[in-house]
């Protein structure tokens, strides 16, 4: 199977991305850490994190982490696409779209998630190659938002990513969210350095997007 497909189909499979904030690599490494410890599959490194690069390649580099989706945030342009690229993302998530970034994906044959807000924009970047839209940000719309787009565009793919949160996780994923990107709910007790807390809230949200589609 070519590899683009597969980590599309594997983040679909998955459901959730662990969207990595944090101000230092330790606690990157650690928040990653700890949601693959409570069952997420997909990391999301942003590139807001100092020395994100090095944290992705840190991640790829041990052998418990091989068989784990991890991509990179947060990027703004092509050159930085790249760089997370060769740092060994595996798939690139944008707050907009770019078409150079785009272009640079499609050529690498690398998942690129461009976040949209507007149907023009979101036609936009699907012509571009886009697989999967990233909604963003999620707290501007309610769950119906994706029903709403379906309508006259049934093929584009959703994930919600801003204010996706414990209570209203499920109605994403049942409104046709095809993954969610969590972020804050994260990132709140990782910086006090509560990991096992990150763990217990990966768990619920690896629990709820399965209920869901149960």
């Amino acid at each position: 199977m070519i590899q683009k497909i597969k980590t599309i189909q594997d983040i679909v499979e998955s459901g959730v991305v662990a969207v990595i904030r944090a101000e230092s690599e330790e606690e990157a490494i650690n928040t990653a850490s700890a949601c693959i410890e409570g069952g997420m599959k997909a990391i999301e490194v942003t590139l807001t994190v100092p020395g994100a690069a090095d944290v992705i390649t840190s991640l790829k580099k041990r052998p418990e982490f091989q068989d784990l989706l991890i991509g990179a945030g947060s990027v703004l342009d092509s050159e930085t696409a790249r760089i997370a690229i060769l740092a060994g993302a595996t798939y690139i998530v944008s707050p907009c779209f770019d078409k150079e970034t785009a272009k640079l994906c499609n050529r690498y044959q690398i998942p690129y998630m461009a976040g949209c807000m507007t149907i023009t924009e979101m036609k936009t970047a699907m012509e571009y190659g886009v697989d999967i839209v990233k909604l963003f940000p999620g707290n501007n719309y309610s769950p119906s938002m994706i029903n709403s787009v379906k309508g006259p565009m049934p093929q584009v793919n959703i994930m919600p990513t801003g204010g996706i949160n414990i209570h209203n996780a499920k109605e994403w994923i049942e409104n046709g969210a095809v993954a969610i990107g969590i972020g804050s709910d994260l990132a709140k007790p990782a910086k006090v350095g509560d990991f096992k807390e990150v763990t217990r809230l990966a768990k619920q949200y690896v629990d709820i997007v399965r209920e869901a589609r149960a």
